[in-house]
């Protein structure tokens, strides 16, 4: 970890702009901005970065730093692997958390399915399966994304998927547990976890069908504006279709696999991405 810079007194938060300087670090454009951090295209020593920033570095704000510090050790835990984002270090700088990556140009799945991009179409089985491969690396690793979304999966222009953001992460319980708070995004949380009731990893297989559900027909399989509304139409399925109905083009077993996936009762879904991926590649000759 890198060294722990910060005074005593919680720091203001700077403003940052490009061609200025964080610390050691040169910062080039602002990639991207959150409710709570932000994201710089970075330089040091002749090499490229993403350096991500807590935005409010208070030492009062407890749980904004507990996730993000939660993130930063989770991943590193999960170093190497092809399909996550690399680790570089974690610590403070000029008293702010900060967290440094691997830079890779890149957009997120989220903004690939916001335009239709073509890489879509061509590279559609391959994402599946690297989706579920990284999900799965996740899982032997011990832990559970629990904020699997197309946000939190980077796509290069050649196909190269990482996953990112552990920020949510917890350790791969035992049985199904009841935890105090329940963060996550609403549209690709269990029903499980909208009920408030004890879950494990397999909340995380439920997220991988939303995706792919929404990655074969460009809309989600319950839609809602609040968590209510979105609960309501997961356990009311009387006006939910099948891939099928939306794209023709689906394989029937790629359906099959989906509506696993999207299965209301845990025990019907895959057991482990490891079953998940294998079925994925029978039904995608991959």
């Amino acid at each position: 970890m890198a060294a722990d810079t910060a005074t005593d007194t919680p720091p203001e938060t700077p403003t940052l702009a490009p061609g200025g300087r964080l610390g050691g670090f040169y910062l080039h454009e602002l990639i991207n901005r959150g409710g709570f951090s932000e994201i710089w295209l970075a330089s040091a020593g002749g090499q490229t970065y993403a350096l991500r920033r807590l935005i409010n570095g208070s030492l009062l704000n407890f749980t904004e730093r507990g996730r993000f510090f939660n993130g930063c050790e989770v991943l590193a835990k999960l170093q190497p692997h092809p399909l996550i984002i690399g680790y570089v270090e974690h610590g403070k700088l000029e008293g702010f958390p900060y967290l440094l990556m691997e830079h890779l140009e890149s957009s997120n799945l989220k903004q690939l399915l916001a335009r239709a991009d073509e890489l879509l179409g061509e590279q559609l089985g391959n994402l599946l399966i690297d989706a579920a491969a990284a999900l799965e690396h996740v899982h032997d690793r011990g832990y559970m994304h629990l904020d699997f979304k197309p946000e939190n999966l980077l796509v290069s222009r050649s196909g190269n998927v990482k996953l990112i953001d552990f920020d949510l992460a917890q350790p791969w319980p035992d049985a199904p547990k009841k935890y105090a708070k329940n963060p996550g995004t609403p549209a690709y949380m269990a029903p499980e976890q909208l009920l408030r009731e004890p879950y494990d990893h397999r909340a995380d297989l439920y997220s991988y069908g939303v995706l792919a559900y929404e990655l074969v027909t460009l809309q989600k399989p319950f839609p809602g504006d609040t968590p209510d509304e979105i609960l309501a139409r997961c356990l009311d399925r009387d006006d939910f279709p099948p891939p099928r109905e939306l794209n023709g083009e689906v394989p029937p077993a790629l359906e099959r696999i989906i509506l696993r996936c999207l299965e209301r009762d845990p025990e019907r879904r895959f057991p482990h991405p490891t079953a998940l991926r294998y079925e994925l590649e029978k039904a995608l000759y991959v």
